[in-house]
């Protein structure tokens, strides 16, 4: 299998505009996200798409034009799954060429889609992912897998962490930013004493046939009211698997977000590790 990691960017996000360009530790938030991307081993490839010629001009400032590809894409994509399906045919022909191969078949790819605005991102969480995609039992699960964690009880009832219902069997049942499931009969504050709750880390690893059928797909009313991509793949009878991994991710969606960023950077220098839990 091949897989290769994209990165869409989108400079003018509603919530928090030009945050890929936030100053984190004297470094634009997009560049720790791409040096992260870039010290996974088991990727082939990093891309990045974005609608943003601001954005591919900082990156050859940054000096990691001739690590990472850029692909322009329309403003008008509505999400990073869509913006990088918009490309497919390209990220196919990149692959293509990285690997001297002549013909690479779709159905042996698999992209990664880290979204660019997870500057804590632990590139050992990319590696086990890429190698799962690679793994015979895993490709039979489902042709799409994320990463999955443990959510700690303060972050249940917190509308800013996305968090996944898990069947016994590792399948993503749904995904919601309200606290899934619900315990009947029991204090809130208590859920976490009687159920498993999961966090999502907002990355995903499609087989690129997957990406090939996404702009066929109808918009998912729960992916609008969520205002989460992967509840259209889920509303389309695509079985997304939940695949475990050890701590979250820090998301950078609002400023106290970013602040939070700022201040895991601040206290190492050289690297940040995991938001604390």
């Amino acid at each position: 299998m091949t897989c290769l990691v994209v990165i869409p960017a989108r400079l003018e996000s509603k919530r928090l505009p030009r945050k890929l360009l936030a100053d984190i530790n004297g470094k634009p938030l997009l560049r720790h996200v791409i040096e992260r991307c870039l010290l996974a081993k088991e990727p082939h490839m990093v891309v990045l798409c974005t609608d943003s010629q601001e954005i591919k001009t900082a990156l050859q400032s940054w000096g990691l034009a001739d690590q990472v590809p850029v692909l322009l894409t329309s403003a008008a994509c509505s999400s990073g799954s869509d913006r990088i399906a918009s490309v497919l045919p390209q990220l196919i022909k990149l692959s293509s060429a990285n690997l001297a191969a002549k013909n690479l078949e779709i159905e042996k790819l698999w992209i990664l889609n880290v979204q660019g605005d997870q500057p804590c991102l632990d590139p050992a969480v990319i590696d086990a992912l890429a190698i799962a995609c690679a793994t015979a039992d895993f490709i039979a699960k489902a042709p799409v897998v994320t990463p999955v964690y443990r959510l700690s009880a303060d972050k249940i009832h917190d509308p800013a962490v996305v968090k996944c219902l898990l069947a016994s069997s590792g399948q993503c049942l749904t995904f919601s930013r309200s606290a899934i499931p619900h315990v009947r009969d029991v204090c809130p504050e208590n859920w976490h004493l009687h159920a498993n709750y999961w966090g999502h880390v907002g990355i995903y690893a499609y087989q690129a046939a997957v990406l090939k059928r996404w702009q066929q797909l109808p918009p998912s009313p729960l992916e609008q009211a969520e205002k989460l991509e992967q509840l259209r793949l889920l509303e389309a009878g695509i079985s997304i698997y939940g695949l475990e991994v050890a701590g979250d991710s820090l998301s950078v969606d609002t400023p106290a977000q970013l602040a939070l960023a700022r201040k895991i950077f601040s206290a190492n220098s050289r690297t940040a590790p995991s938001p604390p839990r």
